[in-house]
């Protein structure tokens, strides 16, 4: 897969903070790219200057092989964002946002109309269309803001946080609609979110601290490096898991025991087979993977 997005080297600050320090990464065209920190740690920074809504000190951008300085009105036309926080006007309805949203890329009359039946279907809001945006829910609203930044067929969909405070059935929706696309049309999906499930399904995972990479890979290569594995160990009592040496917590009905990896566990396994009648070995999950980078447990986007 080629590289959409090149981003070399890249810095900014705001007066004595240091908000993107020296970063590096790739993203290929295609894949959903997870890009991950606490709030301060330099994501928005870095999706503004992509946007170019902020200038950056040094470095370089190139997005579907356009230069930042260069080009930066075909790169404003390569991409779609979802903000963390709605643009739509609240004051208008579905309809007039989306329009007038249409309107500055020059979709209009049955363009526009068939471009407005596609998303309606995708995204099933056509009867909101004439709904007031103020009234909409928090979940109406967010199927809107998707409308909006699909609008002009982008082949880069940035989401900021895009499913938070949404029940899960509109997350399930939304990341049904969000898989659709990437399928049908090989979109970049680039993806900031604080719940680590949805990092979990990333093609590629980059961690930010303080405005520098903390750690980047595969979900599997991140978990493989910064967790153990764990068995859990269904009846047993604990004196015998005690016995094994091994770091455990006592659940309802097992005991879960921590091993540094899968070769460990198949290791004990293999010696104990009498108390190994009954387990199930999973990962470490990216929530561990996080809090060992990190130091800090991501709820919320707030470090903890």
């Amino acid at each position: 897969m080629n590289d959409i997005i090149k981003i070399d080297h890249l810095c900014k600050s705001f007066g004595d903070v240091k908000a993107v320090q020296d970063l590096c990464f790739r993203v290929k065209e295609g894949e959903l790219f997870a890009f991950l920190g606490v709030n301060g740690a330099g994501k928005s920074t870095t999706i503004n200057i992509m946007c170019g809504q902020l200038s950056k000190d040094s470095g370089s951008v190139v997005i579907d092989d356009a230069d930042l300085d260069k080009n930066l009105n075909h790169i404003k036309g390569t991409l779609g964002v979802v903000f963390q926080n709605s643009v739509l006007d609240s004051a208008l309805s579905v309809y007039d946002n989306l329009q007038s949203r249409g309107a500055l890329y020059g979709i209009t009359g049955v363009a526009f109309k068939e471009r407005l039946s596609e998303l309606t279907k995708l995204l099933d809001f056509e009867n909101l269309l004439k709904r007031t945006v103020g009234k909409l829910s928090g979940g109406q609203r967010r199927r809107i803001d998707i409308a909006r930044a699909l609008i002009n067929r982008p082949k880069i969909l940035i989401l900021d946080e895009p499913t938070t405070g949404l029940d899960p059935q509109t997350r399930k929706t939304l990341w049904k609609v969000i898989s659709d696309l990437r399928k049908n049309e090989n979109m970049t999906v680039f993806l900031t979110t604080h719940y680590m499930e949805e990092a979990a399904e990333a093609d590629y995972v980059v961690i930010l601290d303080s405005g520098k990479i903390s750690a980047e890979g595969t979900p599997l290569q991140l978990k493989n490096t910064y967790t153990g594995d764990f068995i859990t160990l269904y009846g047993v009592d604990e004196a015998t898991v005690k016995a094994l040496g091994v770091e455990y917590e006592q659940l309802r009905d097992a005991y879960r025991l921590s091993v540094p990896n899968t070769a460990k566990a198949t290791e004990l396994i293999i010696k104990h087979p009498d108390i190994f009648s009954d387990y199930e070995i999973t990962k470490g999950k990216m929530d561990d993977v996080f809090l060992n980078v990190t130091g800090k447990k991501l709820e919320g986007g707030v470090a903890k």
